[in-house]
């Protein structure tokens, strides 16, 4: 499991549309988005790098959860 903290995400479209483009990459079996905590837990293999980068690719700002 990888844990991100994501930036930029004001509603509800926000964290369906981040929960959508880390479904998306390949390895990810799931993704759950939390908006108010500004976090997102992914199940599966997939690079983390991978992750930031479809986050990224939304508009957001994404980094590996500490």
């Amino acid at each position: 499991m990888n844990k991100l903290t994501i930036e930029g995400m004001t509603c509800a479209h926000c964290q369906a549309s981040v929960k959508n483009a880390l479904e998306g990459v390949p390895g990810v079996t799931s993704a759950a988005v939390d908006l108010s905590a500004g976090s997102a837990r992914v199940e599966g293999d997939a690079d983390v790098q991978a992750l930031i980068r479809a986050v990224e690719e939304e508009g957001y700002s994404a980094r590996p959860a500490t």
